[in-house]
């Protein structure tokens, strides 16, 4: 793993057209299985590869992005751009500081400078599942794996972390929850951040600070290329997800899934290219798709509160295809919307939208809401001239309506009478809209938050 790899595989995904969108997913494939379910319904090769891939679709996710990231050292993009596709829905409402987190053979200290900024840590296993690291406040933190059995020097706070490997990903806010811009402050903060192994760190205190590098590190389309695997070569996906399942990066599996693993490999072991692997591949990516897509509410918004803790293996494959890395509810919750109020995927080249916070139906949030625009395949940012990717509880110059709503219109221009402050830009695509709250309160935290319909204006 190392850093200097990503440019290369970003220009090979490049090379070999996965770069500009392939079948990514905003409907089920259009090869769809779903002609050849009934008669390979039943066949123990095809119902074990759909369960295979339900399950353990995430680790094709980390073990590719984890080959070429850097380990035990936090480093960060110089500026979120369409470019950034290493996650989905990547926010530009913070400065990032992400590892991959190796405790094989030694704890990792990560050191949190004192800072007026709000900020949050996030620890995943490679499922994505939240691990509870207690970081909330500056302080020397020692993270160790599950079998080490040392001691820590008495400045350190023991950190335990469940699995050998894991994703460490620090976000400090950009602005202030009252709208003061903190960018320079955030800034300093991110590369002010240490994280070293324990052996170095006992060398020299200051080792390994936040590496900034430029954006083009973190081009790898993962989705895009995820997609396009599944739907179109489903061999070459299963040999790539066998893969990362057998890597190690995986926590240690429950007795299920041990079964299942042990039993995909008995059947696959020299049956490549047989039909059942291959539609049970494509049924399963289409469930997964489904499975986000259709859970809809009434305003067409697609919401799960569940997200890193108590989900289920269908969810939490679903959430990685659309939000990995995603915060638990009690950090950060997420709505994404595909569609308007009539039921009418987003289209930027035919309509501008509009979409108003009654004033009783406002975020609630201590830290900041904020929509973004994304395009709806990919999900990454949409290219605009004034590189303006989202409009927050923070923009400066956001007006409220005379009644005390916040209205936010989506469009390619901005219309006459509505501030710059208050207009998302989008070009003449598909698009999807997502809703942050960092630091839920009121509705939002109880789980029951409904945000409003998005109308064509």
């Amino acid at each position: 793993m190392g850093v200097r790899s990503a440019a290369g595989a970003f220009v090979l995904a490049s090379l070999t057209g996965c770069f500009s969108g392939g079948l990514a997913g905003l409907a089920p494939s259009t090869t769809s299985s779903s002609q050849f379910t009934s008669p390979l319904d039943g066949s123990d090769a095809y119902d074990t590869t759909l369960k295979y891939v339900v399950n353990f679709y995430p680790i094709w996710f980390t073990s590719e992005q984890w080959k070429v990231s850097s380990v035990n050292k936090l480093i960060g993009p110089a500026r979120m751009t369409p470019i950034y596709h290493a996650v989905v829905a990547p926010n530009d409402d913070t400065l990032y500081g992400n590892t991959v987190v190796n405790l094989s053979d030694e704890p990792l200290i990560v050191t949190i400078p004192s800072t007026k900024d709000v900020y949050s840590v996030l620890s995943t296993d490679a499922f994505g599942d939240v691990n509870d690291t207690g970081i909330e406040s500056a302080g020397i933190y020692g993270l160790y794996g599950p079998n080490w059995k040392g001691s820590l020097p008495k400045d350190v706070t023991p950190v335990a972390i469940p699995s050998k490997y894991s994703g460490l990903i620090i976000r400090v806010d950009k602005y202030s929850s009252s709208g003061e811009n903190e960018k320079a402050e955030a800034e300093l903060f991110r590369r002010e951040l240490r994280a070293a192994p324990l052996s170095m760190w006992k060398k020299n205190h200051d080792a390994q600070p936040t590496r900034i590098l430029p954006v083009l590190f973190f081009g790898i389309p993962f989705k895009t290329i995820a997609d396009t695997l599944a739907t179109t070569q489903p061999t070459e996906f299963l040999n790539q997800l066998q893969a990362g399942v057998d890597s190690g990066i995986v926590p240690t599996l429950t007795p299920a899934q041990k079964a299942l693993a042990n039993h995909f490999d008995q059947l696959f072991k020299g049956r490549t290219n047989d039909r059942p692997f291959i539609e049970g591949t494509r049924k399963a990516h289409d469930a997964i798709l489904e499975k986000y897509l259709d859970h809809t509410g009434k305003t067409n918004w697609i919401s799960f509160d569940t997200i890193g803790t108590t989900w289920t293996p269908l969810v939490r494959s679903s959430i990685s295809e659309f939000i990995q890395y995603g915060n638990s509810h009690a950090t950060a919750a997420y709505y994404q919307a595909f569609k308007d109020a009539k039921g009418l995927a987003f289209d930027g080249k035919t309509h501008s939208y509009v979409l108003t916070f009654a004033k009783n139906n406002i975020p609630q949030a201590k830290r900041f809401w904020s929509v973004t625009a994304y395009t709806n395949q990919s999900i990454t940012l949409i290219r605009n001239p004034l590189h303006k990717y989202l409009v927050g509880s923070y923009t400066p110059g956001l007006r409220k309506n005379a009644d005390g709503s916040i209205s936010i219109v989506v469009g390619r221009q901005q219309p006459k009478g509505v501030p710059k402050a208050n207009w998302l830009p989008v070009d003449d695509r598909a698009f999807t809209l997502m809703l942050r709250v960092y630091g839920p309160e009121g509705k939002v935290k109880a789980g029951v938050y409904v945000p409003p319909a998005v109308n064509v204006r």
